[in-house]
């Protein structure tokens, strides 16, 4: 039987610890978004979520955004076609940001889409963090 590839994305706060791999294998790619313009410092942002249209607009006006995720892409796109080429079950790949909240849920998003119009996989998509404060809030 030929199994699909599943790729885990996720988003996490390097405040937390990083992401654990429950696959087997481990291993996949964690990219630092600390680097790029954080819209959390700013208060109109400070309540909203890389999914939010404000902070999605936030981003498409930061070039360092796209250059950024070009790169992610690129090494992705590499990794995927080998692990489909080799049978592989299952890649990781994480977004860490300081609050999880803004830069690595943007990213996660970003590569969630571009992965799914580009290759016949299955993704998990995780926001760790966000998840973490939803259930503190219940």
């Amino acid at each position: 039987m030929n199994k699909k590839l599943k790729v885990t994305i996720n988003s996490f706060s390097y405040k937390r610890a990083l992401p654990i791999d429950d696959s087997e294998n481990g291993g996949g790619f964690i990219f630092d978004c600390r680097s790029i313009h954080n819209p959390g410092r700013y208060e109109e942002y400070k309540k909203h979520t890389g999914k939010d249209k404000e902070v999605i607009q936030f981003f498409k006006n930061e070039p360092e955004m796209h250059e950024f995720l070009n790169h992610v892409f690129a090494l992705t796109d590499q990794s995927v076609n080998k692990y489909i080429e080799r049978k592989f079950t299952h890649l990781m790949v994480s977004f860490g940001c300081t609050g999880g909240q803004h830069r690595s849920v943007y990213c996660a998003e970003n590569l969630a889409k571009h992965l799914d119009e580009k290759f016949d996989i299955n993704i998990t998509l995780q926001h760790i963090e966000q998840e973490i404060l939803k259930s503190d809030h219940s």
